[in-house]
């Protein structure tokens, strides 16, 4: 696999580890609203655990970013989507303040 392959692959990895953890943080927020305890509930707060032991673990910086940059990816911020650093910064704030509020709901 070349270079651009392999750019593509962590960027699809990105991208997919993107959206569990947004459909994570969806479901911790739905069960603090609802009370609707769960396995989903527990699964979404163990993967949404790594997310946060890993992040803060490589310095508040995402590893699979940094692995991309190895690769020839931008440097910066979330190289896979298309907003604008800004942007980016907003969506990591507003999520994890989604998810601070769904633990205090729970």
């Amino acid at each position: 696999m070349n270079d651009a392959q392999t750019l593509r692959a962590i960027r699809i990895l990105h991208a997919a580890i993107y959206v569990v953890l947004m459909i994570c943080t969806c479901i911790l927020l739905y069960a603090g609203i609802t009370g609707a305890y769960s396995l989903w509930l527990w699964i979404a707060l163990a993967l949404l655990a790594v997310e946060v032991c890993v992040y803060v673990g490589f310095g508040m910086r995402c590893p699979v970013t940094d692995w991309a940059v190895k690769y020839g990816a931008p440097q910066g911020h979330a190289f896979d989507t298309h907003l604008s650093k800004r942007h980016s910064d907003w969506l990591f704030n507003t999520i994890t303040a989604l998810m601070a509020l769904g633990l205090l709901l729970l």
